[in-house]
């Protein structure tokens, strides 16, 4: 397949890493270091010009391209190069965005696009995996985390019940989920309504976000889920997390030192609590009794002010803390101070670009997932659950 990229920055790097050993790749930056230290360390072209342009484009041969992926850090010059390739050749297109109107307007299919990826959306999802699913060993989100394929480690130590040890057509499964596979050992055990989940075993279901957490509540041995977070940072990826949190029942508490910006996420994310404040003063963090919290996430502009925040709250008794980083490199030094878990933007971005790379059709199921007549309408509420969440926005403090 011959694959095009729009962009040698993060994104654009890890989807060469991706693909360049099965299919020819051509790589379009302004930045002729970037491509020169791509076209060094991979077998790839590349072509030094405006990835907006027709000239560029034709030169870097999209009109026999199969793929063009689109990920430069300015929505606006992603989509002029989506629109001049449809014009220029029958390739499918891949955009990243950080506008989330642009997603929606591609939902609707009122953009010529096969597939849009949102940073701060895949980041957020990625975030409520984490926070939402304490007894899961991995989750993976697709069409804007309406669909998760979760991978649990039923305890060995978990008595039989209503959904242990049961065949499966009498056990009580969480509704909008489907077990795909029981791993028990060496060998796997068809899902049939005569099997059993046992403990010990290792299953992987499909569900919707608010099934997967009940999965979890099912599965774990400790029955405390997380229920409230805390949000340092209130940016655009911040605030995404913080509204993926509020539409699964957790309580989010948002902080930020701009009180410009403060007010805007109060305004936005009518549940939340905002809080104008940097959030390292002790007696704020005492008033506000951050250590109460069951997890907090780090989105600040800055990698160090990140780590600094997140050490700070675990000294203050916060269990569960993720920090949202700039710089890959930065994921190591927030293992080393103690924080427990990273994720970067750009490289969730980046997978999410490459699933579909190499399976198109999650495609229709973004889509028709993302369409008011979604089968997984009821992940919207996963009304069965109670946690606290605040009634009311509250004003800036």
């Amino acid at each position: 397949m011959k694959v095009v990229i729009v962009g040698a920055g993060h994104v654009g790097r890890t989807l060469v890493e991706a693909l360049h050993g099965e299919h020819a790749v051509t790589v379009i930056d302004l930045d002729e270091a970037c491509l020169a230290a791509l076209s060094y360390r991979y077998d790839v072209r590349t072509v030094e010009g405006n990835g907006a342009s027709r000239r560029t484009l034709q030169e870097a041969g999209v009109t026999k391209a199969d793929l063009v992926v689109i990920t430069t850090a300015r929505d606006e010059v992603n989509l002029v190069s989506a629109m001049l390739v449809k014009r220029l050749s029958g390739a499918r297109t891949i955009v990243r965005t950080s506008n989330v109107e642009y997603l929606e307007a591609w939902r609707e299919r009122e953009l010529d696009v096969n597939f849009m990826v949102s940073s701060e959306l895949e980041t957020a999802n990625a975030v409520a995996g984490l926070v939402g699913l304490p007894a899961a060993r991995e989750t993976d989100v697709f069409a804007d985390g309406r669909v998760q394929v979760v991978e649990f480690d039923v305890p060995s130590g978990l008595a039989r019940g209503e959904l242990i040890g049961r065949p499966l057509r009498e056990a009580a499964l969480p509704a909008d989920s489907k077990v795909a596979s029981i791993i028990r050992g060496e060998r796997m055990v068809f899902p049939s309504g005569d099997a059993t989940i046992e403990p010990g075993d290792r299953i992987v279901i499909i569900s919707s976000p608010g099934a997967a957490t009940e999965w979890s509540r099912q599965l774990a041995l400790r029955s405390d889920l997380v229920d409230d977070v805390v949000v340092y940072g209130a940016g655009r990826i911040g605030t995404a997390v913080a509204r993926v949190l509020l539409e699964r029942d957790i309580r989010v508490r948002v902080l930020d030192m701009d009180e410009d910006r403060a007010r805007a996420a109060a305004e936005e994310l009518a549940d939340a609590e905002v809080f104008h404040s940097e959030g390292f003063d002790p007696e704020f963090l005492q008033r506000v009794r951050l250590g109460q919290a069951g997890a907090a996430v780090f989105c600040m502009d800055s990698d160090a002010r990140s780590l600094y925040a997140a050490i700070l709250a675990k000294v203050h008794g916060v269990e569960l803390t993720i920090g949202v980083v700039d710089d890959p490199l930065s994921a190591g030094v927030f293992e080393r101070g103690g924080v427990d878990a990273t994720i970067n933007p750009r490289q969730v971005t980046a997978e999410e670009m490459v699933r579909f790379a190499h399976d198109p059709r999650i495609q229709q199921l973004a889509r028709a997932t993302g369409s008011r007549s979604s089968t997984w309408s009821s992940a919207k509420t996963a009304s069965s659950r109670t946690a606290p969440s605040a009634s009311c926005r509250r004003p800036v403090r």
